[in-house]
């Protein structure tokens, strides 16, 4: 797959911008803060249904100068993108403030903004993605559960399915322990009701968890030793909030969600009085971890900071393979990351960006970037972003 072409109006630092791609190389250079993220984040922003920096749309929308005789109040991103098998195809957003996002794909509206997910496929790296590594465990949550909306969009859902019966069923807990809940018969009921559903719900989760840590564990594990030019192996293990652990094997696939769910309920009834004292879900994915080591020391906390750039990066060299698995191979992005790596690492890299079908790549200095393609300036003009094709 590749992107031919990405088309903004008033979309961050840009009042418009029309950038034509092809397959291969192309390299936005400029100093920082001229607005080469911005279009490396609209691109992720129609591929995966959300950025990479901020939780809400609202920050995608230009900000007026102070010349601007109006407030946009909407900002659209459309990408005409190729299949792998020659398909043209065609998404358009529109994101705004306070409002529900507007969505095409292939010049018809769809009902849920979900249903573009995965229409444009891209995997991208930037400097945020160190907290995958170095921070908390709803980190490395987000990181598995974003690879499976990738690989599958309709995961979406089955997450989302999750997220609601634990945000009920922790305002119930949270009543009862301040005792603002009458009528305790019905509160039992209510609760037990809410313990089948998130037993449900979570072993589904926990069981395509399980697979994308099956299915990483080797590329991951082949990706760091080429990138880091090290021989020690990395280990990915997903740590339950029941006490069950388990290492990625390659090959092992999507376990039954059956056992789990024995497994989940009987963990949510032995957590029972503690939930209520506590007022809040002990027992679930939302509390799991995913456990990196490398070779026999956890990465959090103990990685060098080069081991930790090398493992971050092999994480979503590691995700392109899977994703690719599965449908069409994904863009390539990344934002400055030429700039923090050794000339070893870069080289290496390089070398991994030739068997991408189309890499975008960031840099404010270009002769970090040892990859051939094509060049792209990026600068501000007049308080706004332009982005020119060198000739």
């Amino acid at each position: 797959m590749h992107l031919e072409e990405l088309h903004l109006v008033d979309v961050r630092s840009y009042v418009t911008a029309d950038v034509l791609l092809e397959p291969g190389v192309s390299l936005f250079v400029g100093k920082n803060g001229q607005g080469k993220t911005n279009l490396l984040e609209a691109v992720q922003r129609v591929a995966t249904g959300g950025s990479h920096r901020v939780a809400s749309d609202a920050p995608l929308v230009r900000v007026p100068s102070d010349d601007d005789t109006t407030t946009p109040e909407v900002g659209v991103i459309r990408a005409l993108l190729r299949t792998d098998e020659g398909r043209r195809r065609t998404v358009e957003l529109e994101v705004g403030t306070g409002r529900r996002t507007r969505t095409r794909v292939d010049g018809q509206d769809v009902r849920r903004a979900a249903d573009a997910v995965g229409v444009l496929r891209a995997v991208l790296f930037a400097p945020e993605d160190l907290a995958i590594v170095r921070d908390e465990p709803a980190q490395r949550r987000d990181f598995l559960d974003d690879l499976l909306v990738q690989r599958r969009p309709a995961y979406a859902a089955t997450r989302g399915e999750y997220d609601r019966v634990l945000r009920q069923r922790n305002a119930l807990l949270k009543q009862l322990r301040k005792g603002e809940r009458r009528g305790a018969g019905d509160a039992d009921a209510t609760l037990a009701v809410f313990d089948q559903q998130l037993a449900h719900h979570g072993a589904t989760v926990w069981a395509a968890r399980l697979a994308a840590v099956h299915a990483l564990s080797g590329p991951v594990d082949r990706a760091y030793r080429t990138v880091a030019d090290r021989p020690e192996p990395v280990t990915l293990t997903y740590q339950s909030s029941t006490g069950e652990e388990v290492v990625g094997e390659v090959g092992t696939g999507v376990p039954d969600p059956g056992p789990l769910h024995e497994v989940l309920t009987a963990a949510i009834a032995d957590a029972a009085a503690d939930e209520r004292r506590r007022g809040t879900t002990l027992v679930g994915p939302h509390r799991d971890e995913l456990l990196l080591q490398i070779g026999r020391m956890p990465a959090r906390g103990y990685a060098s900071h080069g081991e930790t750039w090398s493992l971050a990066l092999a994480l979503k060299l590691g995700v392109h393979d899977v994703v690719a698995e599965v449908g069409d191979s994904p863009i390539v992005l990344l934002d400055d990351v030429f700039a923090e790596l050794d000339e070893t690492r870069r080289a290496r890299l390089a070398e991994a960006c030739a068997d991408f079908d189309q890499v975008l790549v960031t840099a404010a200095v270009e002769a970090d970037v040892p990859l051939d393609g094509v060049r792209y300036d990026v600068a501000l003009e007049d308080g706004h972003s332009t982005v020119r094709r060198r000739s």
